[in-house]
């Protein structure tokens, strides 16, 4: 039986000393003890930075309350100032505003031109038009010619425009007309082409008094027509010479040389290409 002790070593837990229990809980305590402080220490490190930011936000109030003093030292400043006498404002003076006007009306100026000079024209004392008016006025009168009006007289002359030739006779009568046997208003039936047609003796006054007898060919209306009044101004001319100055002022001498212009070969007209095809 004394073979079956068992040893201090091999003794169960239960059989084991109350004190070597002791002596294993505070050694196990002893080493457990370092590796709770360096936790405690790792985790007690991120706390204390947010109270080092939070430092920031206590001051905060206190940045923003410096400047909450400024109003009252603007307050005071104001206070002082109403205190002084306040100076009026003085409106900024308008550069030229003392200047006086001096303004000539056109109609003043005409006014006062007149009461020195006279009226405007050529002759301030007969108190006459300007000079373009009375040109105006001058073509409207008809111009003194000293014609012949003997019974047998005739005058004779060729018109031209464009491609119309007119031959025309004039002699002493009531104002009618005989164009290729036919009247003015059957010949012409536009009354433009026969206003034109009469401006020659309309203005020389002779309108009622001489006859015109024409034979014409070629052309269109319209040329005829600037070819008829063309050879009456000519017949005019031979009739009077000294009517020459006023009939070419009017334009009545001058032959028209605007003509059509032929067409060209390998043109649509005159100028006018075909339209350009790429393909």
């Amino acid at each position: 039986m004394a073979g079956d002790t068992p040893t201090p070593d091999e003794a169960t837990p239960d059989e084991v000393p109350a004190a070597e229990q002791l002596e294993v809980a505070e050694e196990a305590a002893a080493e457990a003890v370092p590796v709770d402080t360096e936790a405690e220490a790792a985790e007690e490190a991120p706390a204390a930075e947010p109270v080092a930011e939070a430092a920031p936000a206590d001051d905060a109030p206190a940045a923003e309350e410096a400047p909450a003093a400024e109003p009252t030292a603007e307050g005071d400043d104001d206070a002082e100032s109403d205190d002084e006498p306040e100076t009026p404002r003085v409106k900024p003076a308008i550069p030229g505003a003392d200047l006086e006007l001096d303004l000539v009306l056109e109609a003043d100026n005409r006014r006062n031109a007149e009461d020195e000079y006279g009226t405007y024209g050529e002759d301030g004392e007969d108190g006459e038009s300007s000079s373009e008016d009375g040109e105006d006025s001058f073509d409207d009168q008809p111009v003194a010619a000293m014609i012949d009006l003997a019974a047998g007289a005739r005058y004779k002359a060729t018109g031209k425009r464009k491609t119309a030739v007119a031959r025309v006779i004039l002699k002493p009568g009531t104002g009618a007309y005989s164009i290729n046997g036919k009247t003015l208003d059957v010949f012409f039936p536009r009354a433009t082409l026969q206003r034109q047609i009469r401006q020659p003796l309309e203005a020389v006054g002779y309108e009622e008094k001489m006859d015109v007898i024409a034979r014409m060919h070629g052309g269109g209306v319209s040329s005829q027509a600037g070819a008829l009044r063309h050879g009456i101004s000519r017949a005019l001319l031979d009739a009077d010479p000294n009517l020459r100055g006023e009939l070419k002022r009017r334009g009545f001498l001058t032959r028209d040389s605007r003509v059509k212009e032929r067409k060209k070969a390998g043109l649509k007209k005159a100028r006018k290409r075909p339209q350009f095809s790429k393909r």
